[in-house]
């Protein structure tokens, strides 16, 4: 595809330049893996696996590691064909047509906006986190300058080329999984030679559902499966990238393998941490930071102090991806007739569209630290906004694996039939993660699945309310290669 870069004035004018393609695999892989902040991931979504399953936590991270890859088969599958830089905007507008996509491609939006709201959040959770394992406190608010002072250095990073962005996400993710593997590797040796507070040992058992009811398992399917979320975010940069049909596809698979066998190791190496006993259970689910609580065990509280500030680096990088994922996303929006025209124009010097990179980050601040200033804990913006995310995503990755569907039986497409079974497999487990984030929950959270629907019908709105939206998006998408 031809990446078009329009002029202040007029983002339907067709005035194009060459694009900056500077992305290389292992970039854009970092993107995906930034987002998803492992560390961040094994931090906090194991507490809640272990409260419902017990010492099954690393068998349903395999059971969400497998739910995943048929969730990102649609992704892998569509960006063999399509290059775009709005990611399931284009992917199911050019499937499903172009109300479709812009709906889809609106669910995402919302998705990738909360996510960073949340991860605001999480920047103040670990921020509270580091200066308590350095001795020292906090007020309530003092986290409040947190999110403000994180994006301005996320904003500083992110109107430079993306190469910049990819390579910091890269350096950062690559030291954060390093310790967590360096963690992992020092409780197997010390559980396995009996150098251990825990008696339990090296129980194989764990990787098997065990006493878990199968209804627990899939409950807390849901909760590994966040930790994959963000997978495709990669894709909002194919415009900038090298043979993006390639690297792409190759790229989204390698994020979600590679994080899958990370996860996996990592819950197998903290279950047998914190010993596989009615004790070990208890502690497991009772901890407010899994990694943070054995690096103090096992090795020392230097260590600790140490993954609490790589934690917080960590979700640094996971705002920096996050928002540089809805900016291009608000890109490719407005370059097709929705929204301020100057959120469709780039830097002539990076290719970075700067202005929606700007609108993304002010509104990241004003909804993190508004929700503090009404009293709101970080934790609470964390989960809270999380959830939201989390119910707008499903929306978004439900109608790409329809459109992907769609295609597969489409007049000459050269996809098998059978691969269908894929997709299909994909939406059973996105409907079954979603039925769990809305049924028997309690205020708070029993108003999120509101406001997650009232922004996906805002979406749907918008483009039944405007033809000439559709019009445009069907013209733009009609010149992308799908085969």
């Amino acid at each position: 595809m031809t990446s078009t870069t329009t002029t202040p004035g007029d983002p339907t004018s067709g005035t194009t330049l060459t694009p900056r393609k500077p992305l290389r695999l292992w970039e854009v892989v970092a993107i995906s893996v930034g987002f998803m902040a492992p560390l961040l991931a094994m931090s906090l979504n194991g507490i809640g696996v272990a409260g419902l399953v017990g010492s099954a936590v690393p068998f349903t991270f395999i059971v969400s590691f497998i739910g995943t890859l048929f969730v990102a088969y649609a992704f892998i599958r569509l960006t063999r064909y399509i290059t775009h830089a709005g990611s399931v905007y284009a992917l199911s507008g050019s499937t499903l047509g172009p109300r479709a996509g812009f709906f889809g491609g609106f669910a995402l939006l919302g998705t990738y906006i909360f996510f960073a709201v949340c991860i605001a959040g999480a920047c103040g959770v670990f921020f509270e986190a580091m200066v308590s394992e350095l001795g020292l406190s906090l007020p309530p608010w003092g986290w409040l300058p947190v999110p403000i002072v994180v994006a301005v250095f996320v904003l500083l990073l992110n109107i430079r080329e993306s190469t910049v962005t990819a390579r910091t996400l890269l350096g950062i993710g690559f030291v954060g999984i390093v310790a967590m593997v360096i963690l992992s590797i020092v409780i197997l040796v010390r559980v396995g030679t009996g150098d251990a507070p825990v008696s339990t040992g090296i129980d194989l058992s764990v990787l098997l559902p065990g006493e878990a009811p199968i209804s627990a398992v899939m409950t807390a399917v849901v909760f590994g499966f966040l930790s994959w979320a963000g997978f495709e975010s990669g894709t909002s940069l194919g415009e900038e990238t090298r043979n993006p049909k390639r690297v792409v596809p190759l790229a989204l698979l390698l994020a979600v393998v590679l994080a899958g066998a990370i996860y996996v190791f990592v819950m197998f190496a903290q279950t047998v941490g914190f010993g596989t006993d009615e004790a070990g259970i208890a502690a497991f689910a009772g901890s407010s930071s899994t990694l943070t609580a054995l690096a103090s065990t096992y090795v020392g509280p230097w260590f600790a102090v140490l993954i609490s500030i790589l934690a917080f680096v960590v979700a640094f990088a996971a705002l920096l991806s996050s928002t540089a994922a809805a900016a291009r996303l608000l890109f490719a929006l407005a370059r097709d007739g929705f929204g301020p025209k100057s959120f469709a124009t780039t830097s002539p010097t990076t290719g970075v569209p700067v202005r929606s990179t700007v609108f993304v980050i002010i509104v990241t601040v004003v909804l993190s630290v508004g929700l503090g200033l009404l009293g709101a804990t970080s934790v609470d913006v964390y989960y809270w906004y999380a959830t939201i995310a989390v119910l707008c995503m499903v929306v978004a990755y439900g109608m790409t694996s329809i459109g992907v569907i769609r295609h597969i039986f489409s007049r000459g497409s050269v996809i098998p039939k059978w691969e269908a079974i894929m997709p299909v497999l994909g939406l059973i487990f996105l409907g079954w993660v979603y039925f769990v984030q809305i049924a028997g929950q309690q205020p708070p959270y029993s108003y999120f699945p509101w406001i997650a629907g009232a922004w996906c019908l805002i979406g749907l709105v918008i483009i039944l309310a405007k033809p000439g939206l559709a019009e445009r998006i069907g013209s733009r998408l009609t010149r992308e290669d799908l085969d």
